[in-house]
């Protein structure tokens, strides 16, 4: 799944994002969120986390 919609998003789910630093090469950083912080019901370049590891990005993906 993308991570478009932030119904698909829970607290604790693997996900892979892009650091806003990375957006240009499009290097995927993974780990597990801790926070969702966007506050719409979607966003068109994903939704912003933050995973537990403290990095904020965009998900791209999430993953099972």
């Amino acid at each position: 799944m993308d991570g478009k919609k932030r119904a698909d998003i829970q607290l604790g789910c693997e996900v892979a994002i892009v650091l806003k630093k990375d957006q240009q090469s499009g290097t995927l950083s993974y780990g597990r969120v801790r926070d969702i912080l966007t506050r719409s019901s979607s966003h068109p370049h994903g939704i912003k986390v933050r995973l537990e590891n403290g990095e904020i990005g965009r998900v791209k993906e999430i993953l099972k």
